[in-house]
């Protein structure tokens, strides 16, 4: 009897034992972490990084700056109407038409007191009959006793004026043909947006210590440039 209670007792340890050993295979599922899964499942959102879209400019290829240059040479202003740049035209031409007009006023001089030079070394007098129908004449009263050297300075006077008249009419005719030429590359090249704004305000400049005068200030203006 003994015998049969100790086998039987081995045969079940080995079952046991023998069960044991198998592999789970049925998945386990843990109420809690289901539960909080689920919860994270519907509160939680997909990440998506946040992209900046870049500005894109798109220049005017069809803007040509050898076009705006040879307009200007040809006509001042011409290249400035091709670039929209209508608030130019009328300072071109002031600047034209200062030059022009102080050049006639000092051609007219240079003209007049050269002539008065030669009057006076020809040492002739004023009631000569050579004298009768020159338009000078009233000039050769007024002017003729005048010191020879004071008249040969103001008519060389007169003629450096004239000559530097010439040269503003060339330079503000060169400066509308470069000005027409960077406007038009510009446009050509690059593109303009409004992220950017200027700002003028009043205010006051601080002085020295060593100079301040607490009776007195200096007012100022101040310019700020913003860019967005």
């Amino acid at each position: 009897m003994r015998f049969y209670i100790i086998l039987l007792f081995l045969t079940c340890g080995t079952l046991y034992t023998a069960k044991a050993q198998m592999p789970d295979t049925v998945a386990r599922q843990n109420t809690t972490d289901s539960v909080y899964r689920k919860r994270d499942s519907v509160n939680s959102r997909r990440f998506v990084p946040k992209v900046t879209k870049q500005k894109i400019y798109h220049p005017d290829s069809t803007h040509s700056p050898h076009t705006a240059v040879m307009r200007s040479l040809y006509l001042p202003g011409l290249g400035q109407v091709y670039n929209h740049r209508w608030w130019k035209v009328p300072l071109i031409y002031a600047g034209l038409a200062s030059f022009t007009y102080y050049y006639i006023i000092n051609n007219k001089d240079y003209h007049d007191y050269l002539a008065i030079a030669r009057f006076q070394e020809s040492g002739l007098s004023i009631d000569d009959p050579s004298f009768d129908n020159d338009p000078r004449k009233k000039l050769y009263q007024t002017y003729g006793g005048f010191p020879k050297d004071a008249v040969i300075n103001v008519k060389d006077g007169a003629r450096r004026n004239r000559d530097l008249c010439v040269l503003g009419i060339l330079g503000t005719w060169g400066i509308n043909m470069i000005d027409a030429y960077i406007d038009a590359k510009f446009q050509h090249s690059y593109s303009m947006d409004n992220n950017f704004g200027v700002k003028v305000s009043a205010g006051t400049i601080n002085e020295p210590v060593y100079a301040s005068n607490f009776n007195t200030f200096t007012p100022a203006l101040k310019l700020t440039f913003i860019l967005k």
